[in-house]
């Protein structure tokens, strides 16, 4: 126990687990009992890894410290300047809050962790809330970075705080989970634990579809029930859809509490922030600490603009670069560099890209006989402070759900080293 590493249990442990099918077992009761159409299918096979991952106790008080350097940034008027300059128009409306939960995506390197992405409609706290239940401890010395009970009534009180902030909260008024064909969405079964931890908590809360709101006599609507707040899981960050229509007018008038919102996403979640969250030099004239500028610099990877003048050296240099569309989520259409074809590169000179520097996740192994699989890291925030963390398991290019052995994992501190 003295010398164990987490190196050296990513390779070795197997004895340290959850149960997915007890996990996806009570995922389909939650199902059941809210009367939806399906279980989770096989689709869903590999949603939950059934190994967690180790991090040492100062690599995860680095990343709670990169959190908070960050907000402080963040909230710099030259940061907020800056981001906004490349935004779209509704995110300089200010609805009044910090923007709801937000999703800090790390890789572990040799020498530390380092920031891949910041989103802001983070999916999966609540099922790792019960991912984190399931585990079974035989290490003395690991803990969970959080408790998954606190895990998922911080989150619930985040949405409140959102809805005190942008204008007090009408208990007598809806809760709306929104999302495009939400009964279709690969996350359902988190919009329902929301929903029955939002009721437990007094709140009458609906499930729906953008296009089954509508802003009449100044509210916003379902059916005839006003909805208070609204619970975000867009990826149309800007609203510009046509089913987006009744909400972006209701937001825009003040008629309804929403989050995350389309501010927090342009100051958080634009792939171009990067370059100047780790730009030395920019962080410097923002005003941010001599300590949060060096700390900054080391945990978010080089990332640039691609543009006319760059691209032949980036093209030349893609082994060394990941790339990304400056408003992509869920790493849809991003692209490591030598994995680059040149019908894809010619593509991508039709839309905003960055090429961020290629920093290798660090892997897990599931078996003796089995390949590694790659780990990414997700702190959930809100102001600052890490709520939770969880991993994702994955083969492949980026992070999914189709890895055998794969999913969300749970993390636990390795505090001997």
């Amino acid at each position: 126990m003295e010398t164990v590493t987490a190196e050296a249990l990513h390779r070795d442990c197997f004895c340290v687990a959850v149960d997915p099918d007890a996990v996806r077992e009570q995922v389909n009761g939650l199902l059941a009992s809210e009367g939806a159409p399906s279980r989770l299918t096989d689709a869903h096979a590999h949603l939950f890894a059934a190994l967690p991952i180790f991090v040492p106790e100062h690599t995860v008080r680095q990343m709670e410290s990169a959190v908070q350097a960050l907000s402080a940034a963040v909230a710099t008027p030259a940061f907020v300047e800056a981001a906004l300059a490349w935004a779209p128009v509704i995110a300089r409306h200010e609805p009044g809050s910090p923007g709801g939960l937000l999703g800090f995506d790390f890789h572990l390197g040799p020498t530390g962790p380092r920031l891949i992405e910041i989103n802001t409609n983070p999916g999966g706290l609540l099922l790792n809330a019960l991912l984190a239940k399931a585990q079974r401890l035989c290490l003395p010395s690991l803990s969970t970075p959080a408790a998954s009970g606190e895990a998922e009534q911080a989150a619930i009180d985040v949405l409140l705080d959102e809805w005190q902030a942008q204008g007090g909260r009408a208990d007598d008024s809806l809760v709306a989970i929104l999302d495009h064909a939400p009964e279709q969405q690969y996350l359902y079964a988190e919009f329902l634990l929301f929903k029955r931890a939002l009721e437990a908590r007094g709140y009458r809360t609906a499930i729906c579809d953008p296009g089954d709101l509508r802003f009449v006599d100044g509210a916003l609507r379902l059916g005839e029930e006003r909805i208070g707040c609204v619970y975000n899981r867009l990826t149309d960050f800007a609203l510009t859809a046509p089913t987006s229509q009744a909400l972006r007018l209701a937001y825009l008038a003040g008629a309804v509490a929403l989050s995350p919102h389309p501010r927090a996403h342009a100051l958080w979640a634009d792939k171009r922030n990067l370059t100047l969250l780790g730009d030395r030099s920019f962080l410097a004239k923002a005003g941010l600490s001599p300590d949060r500028q060096t700390l900054l610099t080391e945990i978010v990877p080089r990332t640039v603009l691609v543009s006319a003048d760059n691209r032949e050296q980036l093209w030349a240099t893609r082994r060394e670069w990941f790339f990304k569309p400056a408003a992509g989520f869920g790493s849809r259409a991003s692209y490591r560099g030598d994995k680059l074809t040149h019908k894809t590169w010619a593509q991508m000179a039709d839309q905003d890209y960055v090429a961020q520097a290629l920093i290798p996740p660090s892997v897990r192994h599931t078996g003796p006989e089995s390949p590694p699989l790659k780990v990414d890291l997700r702190g959930y925030a809100y102001q600052g402070q890490v709520i939770f963390f969880a991993a994702r398991l994955y083969h492949g290019q980026t992070t999914n759900f189709r890895t055998p052995g794969g999913g969300f994992a749970p993390v636990l501190t390795l505090a001997r080293t």
